[in-house]
């Protein structure tokens, strides 16, 4: 006979506590959290410490809600779970359709030119290098092994000349790394983006982030804004938003950018 599962670990208060603390909405379909930055998804690679594992400490009884879409251990923002196998299956089929409509925002090095725009570079992953992808042009994608197709929206919020920008992020596409790997390419990486950004973002002999003109965290500077989905059991339009993780409000502040100068949706009336 096959051995039994072995026990989930034991959930710590602290976590508990933690993980509650990142509810943003909840009814009985849903649980929507803003995942705090550097808090993986899921486990692996020795990882035990993940929003799959704490979920049971978000319910007092019954089955833990379930993931149905993920984001990068150091992405801040929207997490949306669900609260039953149907209202997991109606949003799993909800993402596979592209009826969502997530919107990003980053803090890059330079500033995009044009100010708005779509990125349209394939994705393959780099030879001997795991969890990285590289950027094929789109017309090489068929050609290319493992390829897949990736496209971007953009657009600039506020830019501090050309050393730093605000910029919201539409992804079309969900590739992995794909937002981080699109705007390297664009020559302006997210800042403290250690896998894409390279040395763009050091100054040799001024430090690290130097040509930000200010003391800015080199933890990643990309947040699941928000994300509007079609209610599993009503239908209706919503839209859920998630506030800056304070490594981010710190950037903001320094730069004199306020969350509430940007438009809800900055993608509104683009085709």
């Amino acid at each position: 006979e096959a051995a039994p599962p072995p026990p989930a670990p034991r959930i710590g208060e602290a976590d508990a506590r933690m993980i509650r603390a990142a509810v943003i909405f909840r009814d009985d379909d849903l649980i929507v959290l803003n995942k705090p930055p550097g808090l993986a998804v899921q486990g692996g690679s020795g990882t035990t410490r993940h929003v799959d594992a704490l979920a049971p400490a978000l319910v007092e009884a019954g089955p833990p809600p379930r993931l149905v879409h993920r984001l990068d251990r150091d992405t801040s923002g929207v997490l949306l779970l669900a609260r039953s196998p149907r209202a997991a299956a109606a949003l799993a089929r909800a993402f596979h359709a592209r009826e969502t409509r997530k919107v990003y925002w980053a803090l890059v090095a330079g500033c995009p030119a044009p100010r708005a725009g779509t990125i349209r570079f394939g994705l393959v992953k780099a030879r001997g290098e795991a969890e990285r992808m590289v950027c094929i042009h789109p017309d090489a994608v068929a050609d290319t092994p493992g390829a897949r197709h990736a496209v971007t929206d953009y657009v600039v919020i506020e830019a501090v000349g050309r050393r730093a920008a605000w910029v919201a992020l539409s992804p079309v596409t969900g590739r992995t790394h794909q937002l981080r790997a699109h705007m390297a390419e664009l020559g302006n990486p997210v800042i403290g983006d250690g896998k894409y950004g390279g040395r763009s973002q050091v100054n040799d002999g001024s430090g690290w982030g130097a040509h930000l003109g200010g003391e800015v965290s080199r933890k990643l500077h990309l947040h699941a804004r928000s994300l509007t989905i079609d209610h599993p059991r009503t239908g209706r339009r919503i839209t859920f938003t998630a506030p800056l993780p304070a490594h981010m409000a710190r950037s903001w502040a320094l730069f004199g950018w306020n969350e509430g100068d940007a438009p809800p949706d900055p993608f509104a009336g683009r085709s």
